[in-house]
């Protein structure tokens, strides 16, 4: 039990809530904050699990936050690492067409990232292909040189590193279970005790829409959790893939295909597919949650999306549950990948915000209510953008009303890294 009432408490402790938390201390030094973070260690889910991209903003619809947020997002991401000494890499990656039919998508994305402010985007003729991937097939690729990668776990424990050096806690093995106002604050009961704040900012990724009911609010999405399955390429056949090589995506989903990522510790990940998991933290086909399933299918907006896209997700299944399917994918990018050349190598889950209509919530979401900020959908390229979407937040805190400290300006991002 704790009696001290802390300014802000945000909930979540991957790399957008200790993003939110440093962007706190720099605009205001003196406010008490505090990071509950439900499990053991920091990042343990989405932001702990993904490819290590730093994305270029090439996919999103111009104007839309996930668009204006990567884009800003990802050069205040790479000043940071540079900053910090965190490891990362501004090294590019390529766009390819295997059919002709894929070449009008393919233009598309040429004219948002155009839009969206991309510099030296191009396409490549198939030699021009092979001059940045050697190994790679394909009838016309887009060159993208903003797209990068980085570690960032380490990203998350700099973050940190920094939140407690400026006088704010983070707690781990800390999770919320209920919220009521009383006398003016928020008293929060966790698993530790009660905790006591002015202002809660939700960043809970896959628990953030039972979060944001425990605090009262009705969310107008549900989170659907998506697993995504890697492969790593053995050491020996590491060379088949100089940096980044995607597909052209299905502009219907929010989902980029399986795909081969070079990452900052040498390492070549292939993948991931994306699989409706039985378990909001479900990583294995064996973790399956009766309440998740539940809560799932009562759900309206389940089965809207089972009646859209229960074919593309019978093949994602498939491909998840045969080696051999996955390797067709792969192969046709990189044909001279043989069986023999990948390994299992874990899997993320994706925090996918699901409206009752069955679409797939494709723009980050963001709520704000009396005293409360909710993040209710930010999945890739939140990463990324993590930076830009903490100021955006920071700045609808310091919108409200019952903001906790007048010292919360709207700073630019930019000025203050």
């Amino acid at each position: 039990m704790s009696d001290s009432l802390y300014d802000v408490v945000i909930v979540g402790g991957g790399i957008v809530g200790l993003a939110t938390a440093y962007e706190i201390t720099l605009r205001a030094p003196g406010l008490s904050v505090v990071v509950l973070e439900a499990e053991d260690r920091l990042a343990a889910h989405q932001s702990g699990h993904n490819s290590g991209v730093i994305h270029s903003g090439l996919y999103y619809k111009p104007n839309s936050l996930k668009a204006r947020y990567c884009t800003e997002g990802r050069e205040a991401m790479y000043r940071f690492c540079r900053e910090y000494g965190i490891a990362h890499e501004r090294c590019g990656k390529v766009v390819v067409a295997t059919r002709n039919e894929e070449l009008p998508v393919l233009e598309e994305l040429k004219r948002r990232g155009q839009a969206n402010g991309l510099r030296g985007i191009r396409l490549l003729d198939p030699a021009e292909l092979r001059d940045h991937e050697p190994h790679v097939a394909g009838i016309v690729g887009l060159f993208v040189p903003d797209t990068g990668i980085a570690d960032y776990p380490a990203v998350v424990r700099r973050l940190a590193e920094l939140t407690n050096a400026a006088g704010s806690e983070v707690r781990l093995s800390t999770r919320l279970l209920s919220c009521d106002r009383r006398q003016g604050a928020l008293t929060l009961t966790t698993s530790q005790g009660e905790v006591r704040c002015r202002f809660l900012i939700n960043c809970a990724g896959l628990q953030s829409d039972r979060i944001a009911q425990c605090c009262g609010v009705r969310p107008d999405v549900q989170i659907t959790p998506f697993r995504g399955e890697y492969y790593q390429l053995v050491p020996q056949r590491r060379h088949l893939v100089r940096n980044l090589i995607y597909p052209v995506p299905d502009p219907r989903f929010p989902f980029l295909g399986v795909h081969f990522t070079r990452m900052v510790h040498g390492e070549v990940e292939a993948g991931p597919n994306a699989v409706l998991a039985l378990k909001r933290e479900g990583y294995r086909h064996r973790d399956v949650s009766v309440r998740d399933i539940g809560q799932m299918v009562c759900y309206p907006g389940f089965w809207n999306m089972v009646k859209r896209y229960w074919k593309t997700g019978m093949a994602e299944l498939y491909r998840s549950l045969s080696k051999q399917a996955f390797l067709r994918a792969l192969q046709r990018l990189v044909p001279e990948l043989r069986s023999q050349d990948i390994h299992p190598a874990g899997a993320g889950v994706r925090a996918q915000a699901l409206a009752r209509d069955g679409s797939l919530v494709d723009d980050f979401r963001i709520l704000a209510a009396p005293q409360m900020v909710h993040v209710l959908n930010a999945p890739s390229p939140a990463a990324t953008a993590s930076l830009r979407i903490a100021q955006a937040i920071v700045d609808l805190v310091a919108s409200h009303a019952d903001c906790p400290s007048p010292r919360l300006t709207r700073t630019s991002i930019r000025k203050a890294i």
